[in-house]
């Protein structure tokens, strides 16, 4: 591999660059948004269309306190919500009060060939008017018929430890272990609805 080497060094004078190829393209495929709703699900738009499939959470917000904000897969066009899943997930967090410092692998929040919803929580996100949870998911050729389907997330929420807010940065990955074609997302709280919320779903090839 050749190292590409600037003569003059400031930006300024640099008159041109190598071409790069591209790497695709990001297409916006829906928007969907919560009003106290039980659940948020995607049960079009995700097919063979595109390799990767992104989801964007803007602000969501639970009309209960301190619940999981959580998500599972269909593979009949969301009839059924229960694809096996084995997954991980580690956080940080931070009080701001700055008391609590921690970052950690949380064995309670990770599935083993479960069927359950994983979340993408590890502490509850709290329902003051000013708190809620933001973050992207990524799932990968969810319509393959040979592979498993990957998928990892990070999202940041703001939960609770005694009486101060802690903000949480909380990271997850793992498979749905079945070669069916995956074609339906749902998105839900634990308990109670979700208040208010954004969900954009991309394509990307």
């Amino acid at each position: 591999m050749s190292i590409v080497k600037l003569n003059n060094r400031s930006v300024k004078d640099v008159t041109s660059f190598g071409s790069i190829s591209s790497l695709g393209s990001i297409t916006h495929i829906a928007t969907q948004t919560a009003s106290s709703s039980a659940s948020v699900s995607f049960t079009s738009g995700i097919d063979s269309t595109y390799k990767e499939y992104i989801f964007y959470f803007i602000n969501m917000h639970p009309a209960s306190n301190n619940v999981q904000f959580e998500f599972n897969m269909s593979i009949d066009g969301g009839s059924n919500y229960n694809v096996t899943k084995t997954t991980t997930l580690f956080k940080a967090r931070l009080a701001e009060n700055n008391t609590i410092q921690e970052f950690g692998y949380e064995t309670s929040s990770d599935l083993a060939q479960s069927t359950n919803y994983q979340p993408f929580t590890y502490a509850g996100v709290r329902y003051d008017n000013d708190s809620s949870l933001s973050g992207v998911l990524r799932i990968f050729e969810p319509s393959s018929s040979t592979f498993v389907k990957h998928f990892i997330s990070t999202c940041n929420y703001m939960s609770s430890s005694g009486s101060s807010p802690v903000s949480y940065n909380s990271f997850i990955g793992g498979y749905g272990n079945s070669t069916n074609s995956v074609d339906a997302i749902d998105f839900k709280m634990s308990s109670g609805n979700i208040d208010s919320g954004q969900i954009l779903l991309f394509g990307l090839n």
